[in-house]
């Protein structure tokens, strides 16, 4: 999608991204600035149903879990697109319903405070994973394949876009290391996959 020109000073609708918002946003937005979230942290928390994995084969993606802070990236969206967007982010991230929609407060890097339209993650919903061992991470990671792709793609693009923007996330870190290592290694590889 494009950078499209802002409208005069009209605000907007800004949402914020920390995952593959980031590097595939599929929306067109008029201004992107890094943002930091606070009160919710990057985590590998949800197991992935559709995307990044089946029911029988689950996946794992990023959910903004309780506590701490998320940096990431705003999308301010133009006035008249606000609830077209809204609408193709609902769909792609609440197909099962595992993310709330919320409104957040959220610092951009020139020190603006906007608020901004958040996925988090439902902590009750049955795809909650929590924190799970690292062991357990690159299992379902390996095994996971959606209607998005693979889930091992969407880690290393999301580890990749983080590093370029200067963020860092150790788990992330270690986990694509550890892909590289298993190398062209199967799911079937792992008890209990």
């Amino acid at each position: 999608m494009s950078l499209l020109p802002c409208p005069g000073n009209q605000a907007g609708l800004w949402i914020f991204g920390y995952g593959s918002l980031m590097w595939r946003p599929g929306f067109d937005y008029c201004e992107r600035a890094p943002a930091t979230l606070y009160g919710f942290h990057r985590s590998l928390c949800i197991h992935s149903h559709v995307h990044r994995g089946t029911p029988e084969r689950p996946g794992l993606v990023l959910g903004l879990d309780r506590g701490g802070a998320c940096r990431g990236a705003a999308f301010r969206v133009e006035p008249a697109r606000a609830e077209t967007v809204l609408g193709y982010l609902r769909e792609r991230e609440m197909a099962t319903a595992v993310y709330k929609e919320a409104i957040a407060r959220v610092r951009l890097g020139d020190g603006r405070r906007v608020a901004a339209t958040a996925y988090v993650t439902d902590t009750a919903h049955a795809q909650y994973a929590g924190r799970l061992p690292r062991g357990e991470l690159l299992r379902l990671v390996m095994q996971g394949e959606g209607i998005s792709g693979p889930n091992h793609l969407y880690i290393e693009n999301t580890q990749r876009h983080l590093a370029e923007q200067g963020i860092r996330d150790p788990v992330l870190e270690w986990l694509c290391a550890a892909l590289k290592a298993a190398g062209p290694a199967r799911p079937e590889a792992f008890p209990g996959a």
